[in-house]
């Protein structure tokens, strides 16, 4: 009974930024660590970077210093600010997050996904 929505997603020249959101609704008693990943074409799905209840955040080397992760924890949100994007970056974005529900089921749920595609 939990759902994860993305969006922010688009076409962006190289250099150029984008911020990405995921909103968490359903039946949730409380968000614990939340994360971003990405899968490009013909790849498996990697990590991007987490962030804990507490805000503590940790990032893939590839997007150190560029991506900042975040989070509202009053919507139940998290965010990944993207900039000096690179065509590398070009990937389907995923959202997940590990929640207890209202019935106390922790469990780790994802997001469809949000296309983003970094143009050279």
């Amino acid at each position: 009974q939990v759902q994860l929505v993305e969006s922010g997603g688009g076409l962006v020249q190289a250099g150029g930024s984008l911020r990405l959101s995921c909103a968490a609704s359903g039946n949730i008693r409380s968000v614990n660590s939340m994360g971003w990943y990405r899968q490009a074409p013909g790849k498996q799905r990697e990590l991007v970077a987490t962030i804990s209840s507490g805000g503590s955040a940790n990032y893939a080397d590839s997007v150190k210093g560029r991506f900042t992760i975040s989070r509202d924890n009053a919507k139940n949100t998290v965010y990944l600010q993207m900039n000096s994007l690179k065509p590398e970056d070009t990937a389907v974005y995923y959202c997940s997050g590990h929640i207890i529900t209202t019935t106390s089921k922790w469990d780790n749920y994802w997001g469809r996904g949000t296309q983003v595609t970094v143009s050279s």
